[in-house]
């Protein structure tokens, strides 16, 4: 089943006769568009795509599949997608709903002429879990830049460094292997930085005995990476070695038990159960992992909520963490695809405990 055919499917499980495309990922995914800004109208006798004349040359390219109508002062969206309406007899539009503020959908309800205006929720993000052959290709060269990454930022991490000027040369040393852009914000995380799990870098200068947690990713070809690994600048001492170990086990056992068909939060509760039973569980607040696509943070979640059954060519994260106030984190992930019987890990930077 082509991309086009799963659209369908949504317009026939909805009842619609049409649905409006806005989030900028979906309509990537659908056109092959990469613009960040128009809609993509499709019913199963037509595909128009509307954007303004900063993608002209672009979009015509892209999307070879869809009727391609500029923006212009005197044509505005609304206009557009009323003209296609009729064309179409359109009575009720699929829109959605997550993507729309309310402005937005007050203004269309009010202006465009259908009888319905119908949310169809994530329906279309989710057409995107199960990746393609290609998708795959793009996400494990994407996890490979940050290995080369990881790889080369070790003998730059020296006490007196600061996290930003980490942050700056894994950034860096992304986007001279091939990296388009990062696909998030670097979190570089020394000494009790460490205890927060999303940390921003700032001028704090990494001390001799400072473990380290660095969490980056980078979009190849679209698609993004995600990876995370701690390690310590100078001598660990006995509750830094602990906290690592306890992490590690729960991160490996994880991965040699994953495998298609189990829900999501049984993903979960295996780190989760070690960390606990180690004594750890209160500082272990996040969930387990997250799908990654086009979007750093796709669904499903594998989290202790997580009811859905992970299918075969699903992506899935295991970064399980401690965080302790004042003391300092330890976070250890890797990006994998689940399959039949077990899983491919697209990580492969060294995971034994560094000390520098």
């Amino acid at each position: 089943m082509n991309n086009f055919e799963r659209v369908y499917a949504v317009l026939d499980n909805k009842k619609l006769d049409a649905i409006l495309v806005s989030d900028g990922y979906n309509m990537r995914y659908i056109s092959g568009f990469t613009g960040a800004t128009g809609y993509l109208f499709i019913t199963k006798n037509s595909k128009k795509l509307f954007t303004d004349s900063r993608y002209t040359v672009a979009a015509k390219a892209q999307a070879p599949d869809f009727e391609v109508t500029i923006v212009d002062g005197a044509r505005n969206y609304v206009a557009l997608i009323n003209k296609a309406i009729e064309e179409d007899n359109v009575q009720t539009l699929g829109f959605e709903a997550n993507n729309f503020s309310y402005a937005r959908y007050d203004s269309f309800k009010k202006e465009l002429k259908v009888k319905e205006l119908a949310p169809v929720g994530n329906d279309l993000s989710m057409l995107r879990v199960k990746k393609t052959e290609e998708e795959l290709a793009n996400l494990r060269q994407a996890e490979h830049i940050g290995d080369i990454a990881f790889n080369e930022i070790l003998d730059h991490l020296k006490p007196g460094v600061t996290e930003l000027e980490i942050a700056a040369k894994i950034e860096y040393i992304m986007k001279c292997n091939g990296a388009e852009k990062l696909s998030f914000e670097t979190i570089v995380a020394a000494g009790i930085n460490g205890s927060k799990p999303h940390a921003e870098p700032g001028n704090y200068k990494i001390q001799s005995g400072d473990l380290v947690t660095m969490d980056f990713g980078c979009v190849y070809n679209g698609y993004c990476s995600d990876m995370t690994r701690t390690v310590c600048v100078g001598k660990a001492n006995a509750k830094q070695r602990e906290i690592y170990d306890i992490v590690l086990k729960a991160q490996t056992t994880v991965i040699d038990n994953l495998k298609a068909g189990m829900k999501g939060k049984e993903y979960d509760k295996i780190a989760r159960d070690i960390i606990t039973e180690a004594g750890y569980g209160q500082y272990f607040g996040h969930g387990l992992g997250h799908s990654v696509g086009l979007e750093i943070h796709e669904d499903p979640r594998f989290s202790v909520s997580e009811e859905r059954i992970i299918e075969p060519g699903t992506i899935i994260t295991v970064e399980p963490g401690i965080y302790i106030p004042d003391f300092g984190g330890v976070r250890i992930e890797d990006m994998l695809v689940v399959n039949e019987d077990g899983c491919e890990d697209f990580a492969h930077s060294r995971k034994d405990f560094i000390e520098l």
